[in-house]
């Protein structure tokens, strides 16, 4: 069974404003409608795939999704799908949206875009929201990396913030998306130290010269079971993740070096997440 530990919920142009959309636009080339239908999705993900699906709370960046859009998203196909709510906590009113997210709407997880929304993720103001969540057994998917956004600061998408969370909330399961490309050593020397900090490797297959030496570090640090399947999704499929990753999985390597181990990828591709996050 596959786990993808990254998709999101979109419905455009209700969720996604300027910034975002403008700039997308102008990133990709044309006019993107990020639009989530569950029937493309699952045409594009293998029979009995897992998904956690997230909204997202950015206002500086021009997202909101409400979380009651994506309970009901999740709610249509109980089986497959797992709901998290989201929070931008330079919002006010964001305390009673994680108790009403987690206790009436029954949202899993918590998806946190401190870029996006301009926020210092370290900063001892969100303890509280940190301590609710280990106490609770909510895990964070956190995004980290870069952005095609132009106001929303990098210096709050570095995975190195979250060591900072995780030492003085050790019980806290925290995923780092896109494994913090392109910042990915950063990424892979904080989820090495922590127990129970994970990275996705959602929206890297489309780069697969920074994929490969990304998985190379991995491999070279020891800490191939910390990366979690995800796909991004709309930005990118199951399939094409997949595809992507055993790709870069053939490459024979550096003269010298020895190649990807090819069977860890298929454990990344198959890993378990759900018991990783307590979600199983």
């Amino acid at each position: 069974m596959i786990v993808d530990v990254h998709s999101h919920l979109f419905d455009c142009p209700e969720h996604v404003d300027d910034p975002f959309a403008a700039e997308a636009s102008r990133a990709h080339g044309g006019e993107v409608d990020l639009t989530v239908r569950w029937s493309e999705y699952a045409a594009t993900a293998p029979a009995g795939t897992r998904t956690i699906v997230v909204g997202g709370k950015a206002r500086r960046s021009g997202l909101w999704v409400d979380d009651a859009a994506v309970a009901a998203y999740v709610a249509a196909q109980p089986e497959r799908l797992i709901g998290y709510l989201a929070l931008d906590p330079t919002q006010p009113g964001w305390r009673d949206e994680l108790e009403h997210g987690h206790r009436d709407l029954g949202l899993r997880g918590i998806k946190l875009m401190p870029m996006y929304a301009g926020f210092d993720p370290a900063d001892p103001a969100y303890d509280d929201l940190y301590a609710y969540a280990a106490r609770h057994g909510l895990p964070l998917l956190v995004h980290t990396g870069t952005t095609f956004v132009s106001t929303a600061p990098l210096r709050y998408a570095l995975p190195v913030h979250l060591d900072e969370v995780a030492i003085r909330h050790p019980q806290l399961r925290m995923v780092l998306a896109h494994l913090g490309h392109p910042y990915e050593g950063e990424c892979i020397a904080v989820i090495r130290k922590h127990q129970y900090v994970y990275a996705d490797v959602s929206a890297l297959h489309y780069r697969p010269f920074q994929l490969w030496h990304s998985l190379r570090l991995v491999q070279d640090y020891g800490v191939w079971p910390k990366l979690l399947f995800g796909s991004d999704y709309p930005f990118t499929t199951v399939d094409a993740s997949v595809d992507g990753l055993r790709r870069v999985g053939r490459v024979p390597g550096i003269p010298g070096l020895d190649p990807l181990d090819v069977d860890q990828i298929e454990q990344l591709i198959h890993r378990p997440s759900l018991d990783l996050l307590g979600l199983a």
